[in-house]
């Protein structure tokens, strides 16, 4: 069935240690990783059939990667290698991926961010990590601790100098940041001190619930309460797996209470702290990535009663025949099946870890 009629369904949470199930041959989350690994083409790249900017295949491929890696399960022979082999054939010599058209960027922190995570250790992580290092706002580019961008990272390319931040945000943030964790940045690193300071502007203090950027004001897809930006899902789920990618701990006070925000909130028909019925509908719009960021928050902290059982049914209700998944709102990409499918495989695993 299609997602109109998962989003009849609503879904809670619980909580769990990390380990993967086995998923039976008729599991969603098994159909939904063989319908990934047949899209890959021939030289390992997984490219849109719906956006002409992903086609190239640069921010797809690790994207991809990285979700059927972290779903566990064996790949068809030498799948995996292909797709490592494409992607270090891709990046430039100073570890970068997605600058390859400079008249198109195929989001390049965000590339070069999945490509460190779904890589070994090695020279090709360690180039990834020094270039992610460099795009962060910082003062070696001319930014102060009170400058809004003061610790964030953008979409990546040229070197951002103050006081022109581009568009930067908590999503690219947060993948950045879990790229310098698994590239062995350790507690304490001055990356992760600064990034403290940009998210700490991202956060609602009373609440504890978080927003998408303090910089691009009108990306903020739930609007302005009061003096600052009203908190919802996507952006509270990102921002608690930033804090802890920094290393907070789950009893420090700011990760605490965003958590409760998001267990206090969480639902599974729309994303949460959206006002609804507006267009462009940004509630159903990041349905998927939602559903994959809250259950990596849970998996790892615990959620409310029952969320696996009735995520693992939303997302049973919501595939396809041939396994895969596909969003009808068309505003942050979900109707392509490689990012909805690749975010339910995510969002999945996340459910049957123990």
């Amino acid at each position: 069935m299609r997602l109109a009629a998962a989003l009849l369904l609503v879904v809670s949470g619980g909580c769990g240690r990390e380990a993967v199930s086995p998923a039976p041959a008729s599991d969603p989350a098994a159909r939904a990783a063989a319908w990934l690994w047949k899209q890959q083409r021939e030289d390992g790249s997984w490219r849109s059939e719906t956006y002409g900017l992903l086609k190239p295949g640069l921010s797809l491929t690790p994207f991809v990667l990285g979700a059927l890696l972290g779903a566990g399960g064996s790949a068809p022979a030498r799948s995996d290698e292909r797709a490592r082999r494409f992607l270090a054939e891709k990046t430039a010599s100073d570890g970068a991926l997605g600058c390859a058209d400079l008249t198109a960027y195929d989001y390049p922190v965000y590339a070069t961010s999945l490509a460190v995570l779904a890589s070994p250790a090695g020279p090709d992580r360690e180039r990834g990590v020094a270039w992610l290092r460099v795009q962060q706002f910082t003062e070696a580019n001319g930014w102060k601790r009170e400058d809004p961008a003061y610790g964030g990272w953008g979409m990546g390319g040229p070197i951002r100098e103050a006081p022109h931040p581009g568009h930067l945000d908590i999503s690219k943030s947060r993948y950045a940041l879990e790229a310098l964790r698994a590239g062995g940045a350790a507690d304490g690193d001055p990356a992760f001190e600064k990034a403290r300071v940009f998210l700490g502007r991202c956060q609602d203090e009373g609440s504890g619930g978080f927003w998408f950027s303090p910089v691009i004001l009108d990306a903020n897809k739930a609007g302005k309460e009061g003096e600052g930006f009203r908190p919802y899902g996507t952006a509270t789920a990102d921002g608690i797996l930033a804090l802890l990618a920094c290393g907070a701990k789950p009893d420090e006070p700011r990760l605490a209470l965003a958590l409760r925000w998001l267990r206090d909130h969480h639902r599974t028909d729309v994303v949460p702290g959206i006002p609804p019925g507006v267009a462009p509908y940004w509630e159903t719009a990041m349905w998927f990535y939602y559903l994959a960021a809250s259950s990596r928050v849970f998996a790892r902290l615990g959620g409310p009663d029952g969320w696996r059982e009735r995520l693992r049914a939303v997302l049973a209700t919501a595939q396809h025949p041939d396994g895969s998944y596909k969003a009808d709102n068309p505003m942050m990409r979900e109707d392509d099946p490689l990012i909805a499918t690749s975010l339910a495989v995510l969002a999945l695993a996340a459910a049957s870890r123990r």
